[in-house]
């Protein structure tokens, strides 16, 4: 069993997305190295599947959260702030990937999009910041490889992903002195339930999306999860606005 360091003694960080995926995976990592925890996501089951797998589960509490909606992202940050105490990391993990023709994206299907993936980050940053002022804290973004490079079918989550970089960089920028630091992360391929379910729509060109695949396997949600864990910590000081590929190449050509 490995046994990491603990850099987040004494650390609060609220974490979105924590029901599966790479969001499971960060609370697994933080709480593993001292972390106390309010973990968010729509789906409670798999809420409480996340905080039975910590070990210590006793420094853990989680709340349901439709990121999408403004009320309940500063419910959460104040939720987290009333259970215990302050907030030291904010990690924006929550989000979805449905590739379709341009053509057959619904108004509907974008307003989703945008809700889960980019406002989630706004409205959150918007009420955790006071807090993040207050202890010198910092937010991770999960962003995407196709925030760095146009992906076939999928222009509502490119521009989704995109504005997330975007977001991280400004509010790095202007909070830099008051002592808050703000990065994203671009994970292309990673091995969860989100790209198990990923279909590519009917007639697609299979060779222009074969363009996106990385040079080598897939990544493994722990893997992400190990470079929120440091761009969150004490040892990433100097690091801020940054947007970290983790593609395993497929950005690098």
């Amino acid at each position: 069993m490995h046994v990491f360091a603990k850099r987040f003694d004494h650390k609060v960080a609220l974490i979105t997305g924590a029901a599966s995926g790479i969001g499971r995976a960060t609370a697994l990592r933080l709480s593993a190295e001292g972390a106390v925890l309010m973990l968010a996501d729509i789906d409670e089951a798999g809420l409480q599947q996340t905080i039975e797998l910590l070990t210590n589960s006793e420094s853990a509490a989680f709340i349901k959260l439709d990121v999408s909606s403004s009320e309940q992202c500063r419910a959460a940050v104040a939720a987290t702030v009333e259970r215990w105490g302050k907030l030291d990391v904010l990690c924006n993990i929550a989000g979805i990937a449905v590739a379709k023709h341009l053509a057959e994206v619904t108004e509907e299907d974008w307003l989703r999009m945008m809700g889960i993936n980019l406002n989630s980050v706004f409205f959150l940053s918007q009420a955790a910041m006071p807090h993040l002022i207050a202890t010198k804290g910092n937010i991770v973004n999960m962003a995407s490889s196709a925030a760095l490079v146009g992906q076939i079918y999928n222009a509502a989550y490119c521009a989704s992903k995109g504005a997330v970089v975007m977001l991280s960089k400004s509010l790095a920028v202007e909070f830099a002195d008051r002592g808050v630091r703000v990065n994203a992360i671009c994970p292309g391929a990673v091995k969860t339930a989100l790209t198990e379910k990923f279909t590519m729509p009917d007639n697609a060109n299979m060779d222009m999306f074969m363009r996106l695949m990385p040079l080598v396997d897939m990544a493994e949600a722990d893997e992400i999860a190990g470079s929120v864990a440091y761009l969150a910590s004490a040892e990433a000081r100097y690091i801020t606005g940054t947007t970290l590929a983790i593609d395993g190449g497929q950005t690098a050509n």
